[in-house]
């Protein structure tokens, strides 16, 4: 018998770099939220040792480099298990995308590795175990809405996104996540976002407060680079879109929206615009996998 699990994507509402640390990491203040946009992962025993996985995009690497068999085999070692797991993939998250979406398939393995294997963690060990893999992995072990400080590891659950509809659009561009952070000056930042303030308005519910707290401190490095993501936020901006941001290190782009149908209009103008080759209309999600 086999496990599925959705794997949700991410994204950023605010998110702040305080500064460069010395192990070469940087100390993030971010509000993360999970949205309704998914891979679909089935986890199923195998009698033998080891980590199979397919893919439904066949440009992922299978092996030992990806971060679902880095979850896995790190379950494995951890826990001295003798059995191995078989994963089948169905891919939906745009890759390399500042989404989450690698982090979010290795958060659903641990999740189906304790299930599987009957080992009876908690989340909190779940957690611990995440950072072992990936910085934005503890948050999406956790999910929904969250404030997410240090490396990324120290998660405080916050309250949910007011309803709200969101327009997702990845222009056809890969940004490396460690290439960003190596070009980002945080010494130099001037402008940071108003975290403590989008906190403030998520827990009185109001949507504006939080649309107009809106800013990622990455753009700095990706938008010079990758000139298309001003235009996408533009187009967002100009069709009825509360505010606009890029994901985490990019180039995905987000879009509030109070209108589903001015949300639903401008995915359309951005399909024609071939900007964007992924365009999603989804909600915020703070439920369950």
């Amino acid at each position: 018998m086999g496990i599925t699990l959705r794997a949700y994507g991410k994204v950023n509402l605010g998110l702040d770099v305080l500064r460069r640390l010395e192990n070469g990491y940087h100390e993030v203040k971010m509000i993360m939220q999970t949205v309704d946009l998914y891979d679909l992962l089935t986890f199923e025993k195998l009698d033998g040792a080891g980590v199979e996985i397919h893919s439904s995009q066949p440009d992922l690497p299978v092996g030992e480099d990806n971060i679902i068999y880095k979850a896995c085999g790190l379950m494995m070692s951890e826990y001295g298990l003798t059995g191995g797991v078989k994963v089948t993939l169905e891919k939906n998250i745009p890759v390399a995308a500042g989404m989450a979406g690698g982090s979010t398939d290795a958060a659903a393995a641990l999740t189906a590795m304790n299930s599987l294997y009957d080992l009876g963690l908690s989340q909190k060990e779940l957690l611990e175990l995440g950072v072992k893999i990936g910085a934005d992995v503890p948050y999406c072990v956790m999910q929904g809405t969250a404030l997410s400080e240090g490396i990324g590891e120290q998660l405080t659950a916050l309250a949910p996104m007011p309803e709200c509809t969101m327009v997702i659009a990845k222009p056809p561009v890969g940004v490396s996540t460690k290439w960003v952070y190596q070009n980002l000056k945080a010494s130099e930042l001037s402008d940071h976002p108003d975290i403590d303030g989008m906190v403030d308005a998520l827990k009185a519910g109001d949507l504006r407060g939080v649309t107009d707290r809106m800013a990622n401190v990455l753009e700095t490095v990706t938008i010079p680079a990758h000139r298309e993501i001003a235009q996408i936020k533009d187009i967002m901006l100009e069709n009825g879109a509360m505010n606009s941001l890029m994901s985490g290190s990019g180039p995905t782009v987000f879009g509030i929206y109070d209108d589903a149908d001015a949300a639903e209009q401008t995915a359309e103008k951005l399909k024609a615009s071939g900007l964007a080759n992924q365009v999603y209309v989804t909600l915020p999600y703070n439920g369950k996998r």
